[in-house]
């Protein structure tokens, strides 16, 4: 009987070891830092990389409209280029998204904001970033690919609230398409009509129809 009881108290042992080592990813399984997006357009397919060990919150909010499927059909619908702006701190970015009302909610709610300084990413030509409201930690499911030399304009420590916005990847094909989105129609900065977006999905995966 003693020796049936230890036997039932050793495999009980086992077992709990065994539980909590699959409680924790194996040596070399640890998530990928860099995940690769592409978004097709009715321009052409832009391939992005996210990195997700500087920008983890910003990636994971993205990749979780990406895997619900959630840009397929969304647009972008905002260019800002030479020409269309006050010539005071001028920048260049396409912007895109679901294009929700003002004050509307987004799907998955608002994210705190990674900033430049915290996360080390800086902007610059094809760099992707995180759109926002006029308060920091208010961004969502509207994002924007910068062009061309942003001269800090968009990094928190040139910002005039010194947040500016969260970078979290950058473009590494088809920068000739975003800037033929860039310098499509518009009527000021509104992109008339908007570019739609057919499909976002990750690099290496079965991509759904849609």
């Amino acid at each position: 009987m003693l020796g049936t009881l230890r036997m039932t108290a050793r495999r009980s042992a086992i077992a709990a070891v065994l539980a909590a080592l699959c409680a924790f990813p194996a040596a070399g399984s640890a998530a990928p830092r860099f995940v690769d997006v592409a978004m097709r357009t009715t321009l052409g397919t832009i391939v992005l990389r996210l990195d997700a060990a500087r920008a983890p919150v910003t990636v994971a909010n993205f990749l979780r409209y990406v895997d619900t499927h959630k840009y397929a059909g969304s647009a972008f619908y905002r260019t800002v280029r030479p020409g269309n702006q006050a010539p005071h701190r001028p920048i260049q970015v396409i912007q895109g998204g679901l294009d929700l009302p003002d004050a509307a909610p987004y799907p998955f709610g608002r994210i705190p904001l990674e900033t430049t300084l915290t996360s080390g990413l800086h902007f610059g030509d094809g760099t992707l970033g995180i759109a926002r409201d006029k308060d920091p930690g208010t961004g969502g499911s509207e994002f924007f690919i910068s062009i061309g030399n942003t001269n800090g304009v968009l990094d928190a420590e040139r910002s005039p609230d010194r947040y500016g916005y969260a970078a979290f990847g950058h473009v590494i094909g088809g920068m000739d398409v975003v800037r033929r989105i860039q310098n499509a129609p518009a009527k000021g900065q509104r992109l008339h009509p908007a570019v739609r977006i057919l499909s976002v999905y990750r690099v290496g995966r079965p991509r759904a129809s849609n």
